[in-house]
């Protein structure tokens, strides 16, 4: 269940990521976070498609915690590149 939870964290990470980079025109860290989505997503549909609830739970809650430490992270690097 960790890998499940670490996919679908990192999954997350890179759209909220990606969400904040495309708002600043951050082209290359778009294009680098577009492919990490889609570079994991191709791993999830199989792990979740079969899950179990509990399983569901932890794949949400890595969502979840992504999407913040996403934000988190992106913002804190564009500070620095500006």
């Amino acid at each position: 269940m960790k890998k499940l939870f670490i996919t679908a964290f990192l999954q997350v990470f890179f759209v909220s990521a990606n969400t904040y980079f495309i708002s600043k025109s951050n082209y290359a860290l778009v294009f680098i976070c577009g492919f990490a989505i889609s570079w994991l997503w191709t791993s999830n549909v199989k792990k979740i498609s079969t899950s179990t609830t509990t399983e569901r739970i932890v794949y949400a809650t890595g969502a979840a915690m992504g999407g913040l430490s996403g934000l988190l992270i992106s913002k804190i690097i564009t500070h620095y590149l500006n």
